[in-house]
């Protein structure tokens, strides 16, 4: 259902270019890998969000984002590919509140990699890591160097709020950016998954600003467990959100990333 809108809101030169790797047979993506693609490898979670919001909201939403900033691209002539979302990631920090996979860095590294080489083996050139979870942001970076290094080819990597928060910020009332299970969270959900948002559940949706303690700079890292930090399972306030505000979202994050994903001095 979400694919299908999010077709839909693509338009026309969306729907003529197939940018889905899970949506094409094997002769379609070894003519796609013929132009040399830049291949975006979403990486996400699958973790508690909340009162509110189904589990999945990490893997749904940086896939959408990925899918929409692919379209984009190749709307631009920019050929682009879209692998299946990495649906889980390092999330310990929200086990303690259940309904959360996590996989420790060894083996989080060896999925990421082991799907870099895949892509190799296929002939991919350039290769973008679209992290979709907090908890991931930091090690999806180490990655790209590695894999960079080990395979030859040229590798990038971002949180895609982290690239696109100044662009955010304008649609968001309560926050600079997004946060957890909050007000853009649960709007962009509202967007393209409104079966899996409990609307009767949002009035308890809201907890702390943010998910460090008074005088901790933003520098200083330090990932305390989702119980010592909001019971709730949220930081922010989702009573605020609307789906309006989740499509402007998705269109802000996605331009932008367009914009930085295809500047061919990037990969010079």
């Amino acid at each position: 259902m979400a694919r299908k809108a999010a077709t839909k809101r693509g338009g026309k030169a969306a729907a003529k270019t197939q940018v889905e790797w899970a949506r094409m047979t094997a002769p379609e993506i070894n003519a796609a890998m013929k132009q040399e693609p830049l291949i975006i490898v979403p990486v996400a979670s699958m973790e508690q969000h909340g009162p509110h919001l189904a589990v999945a909201v990490d893997t749904l939403l940086c896939t959408e984002v990925a899918v929409r900033t692919a379209r984009k691209l190749a709307a631009r002539g920019v050929p682009t590919l879209v692998t299946p979302t990495i649906w889980t990631g390092l999330a310990e920090h929200h086990m303690s509140l259940g309904g959360t996979f996590t996989l420790d860095f060894r083996a989080f590294f060896a999925v990421i990699r082991g799907v870099v080489k895949s892509l190799v083996r296929h002939g991919a050139k350039r290769v973008m890591l679209m992290n979709g979870h907090g908890g991931n942001a930091q090690a999806v970076c180490v990655a790209a160097t590695d894999l960079q290094a080990e395979f030859g080819i040229k590798v990038a990597a971002g949180t895609y709020w982290y690239v696109t928060g100044d662009v955010l910020k304008p649609h968001l009332e309560r926050q600079n950016n997004l946060s957890h299970a909050c007000e853009a969270e649960t709007s962009m959900m509202m967007a393209i998954a409104p079966d899996r948002v409990r609307k009767n559940m949002i009035a308890k949706a809201h907890g702390p600003l943010s998910n460090r303690v008074p005088g901790q700079d933003p520098e200083l890292f330090y990932r305390r467990p989702f119980k010592q930090i909001a019971l709730s399972g949220v930081i922010g306030d989702a009573r605020v959100a609307s789906p309006e505000k989740g499509e402007k979202l998705f269109e802000a994050a996605a331009s932008k990333l367009a914009d930085q994903l295809g500047n061919a001095k990037l990969w010079a």
